[in-house]
């Protein structure tokens, strides 16, 4: 039934279950989208299924169309694509993106979805969170001709940021993480890749994607002088032990965050949101980007997965969640 759904809620930290879920029909100005695929947005979702949310962060990391509230019960997520099936005739039978959770069917105000491109598939357009994330970043850094930049952390943002990154002319760009299978992902991606001992110094930039103190560390060490670590990392309710003292101050290192929440200053000005994830949309027609989707279950199967993925039990990229067709 076109007005009935299942969602996937976070029942408590470190367990969750699908409900049935009723929906009214569209009104004028909304959509009925039926699901799919979604995307597990690994770091992000990983810390919400674990409980570990800091409390002052409630309010700034609710998802668009979250129902309930962190820790839990709460409904969560927001890489989903779909079909339009029904509502304004220019949406009617096509494939739209919504920051939607988990859910096999919902309804949305029109302006809450993105078309997809005829050419970009369906089960590739899950991504375009991540990459829009990746544009921002990049906007945030404003990479030069020229510069030598590290891409520190290989998981699904450093990896989008990387394969963006091997399109700029005249860049030295390195994918640097301590897994050594992401040398795979990064030859996909058409950049070089190395261990943190082996990674190339003097890099005017370094963008931070691990989530990891260490990872922070090496990213300062790589720099050159008066070059920038642009921290893209979100670490919940963790703390982190920097070397602010050494040479940070006499090579005049900077640390610059950048988050997605806001539409970077440095683009151009009157971009909005809906042109950011357009781009980023548009964008995912590069079929290297396929190399970030490293497993994928059916909705179903959800409840079991999430938890092995926040364990680390299931490593790889970004996890794809297959909708049934009804």
């Amino acid at each position: 039934m076109k007005h009935t759904a299942r969602a996937f809620w976070l029942s408590s930290p470190g367990q969750g279950e699908i409900r049935d879920e009723r929906l009214a029909a569209p009104a004028d100005g909304e959509v009925l989208v039926r699901t799919l695929y979604t995307g597990v947005s690994r770091g992000t979702e990983t810390l919400v299924f674990g409980g570990r949310v800091p409390e002052n962060q409630h309010a700034t990391m609710r998802a668009p169309f979250q129902e309930g509230e962190f820790p839990a019960p709460v409904k969560y997520g927001y890489l989903s694509v779909g079909r339009v099936e029904e509502g304004p005739d220019a949406l009617v039978g096509r494939n739209v993106f919504c920051l939607y959770p988990h859910q096999s069917r919902y309804v949305v105000p029109a302006s809450a979805v993105t078309v997809v491109p005829e050419s970009v598939p369906a089960a590739r357009a899950v991504l375009a969170g991540t990459v829009e994330t990746a544009v921002n970043a990049l906007w945030d850094a404003r990479p030069l001709i020229g510069d030598r930049i590290a891409v520190v952390g290989g998981g699904m943002v450093g990896c989008s940021v990387a394969a963006l990154l091997a399109r700029h002319p005249g860049v030295r760009v390195q994918l640097v993480d301590a897994d050594p299978a992401r040398a795979d992902t990064a030859r996909a991606l058409g950049v070089d890749f190395a261990l943190p001992g082996d990674a190339l110094g003097e890099c005017d930039l370094v963008v931070h994607a691990s989530a990891s103190e260490q990872g922070l560390v090496t990213s300062l060490g790589l720099l050159a002088a008066e070059g920038t670590v642009v921290e893209l990392s979100w670490y919940g309710d963790r703390r982190i032990a920097l070397p602010l003292g050494e040479a940070f101050h006499s090579r005049r290192l900077t640390i610059r965050s950048s988050q997605v929440g806001t539409v970077s200053p440095a683009a151009r000005p009157g971009r909005t949101y809906a042109d950011r994830l357009a781009l980023a949309l548009e964008l995912l027609a590069d079929a290297r980007f396929d190399a970030l989707v490293t497993g994928e279950c059916a909705f179903d199967e959800l409840p079991d997965v999430l938890p092995r993925l926040a364990s680390g039990e299931l490593p790889g990229l970004c996890h794809r969640v297959r909708y049934a067709a009804e």
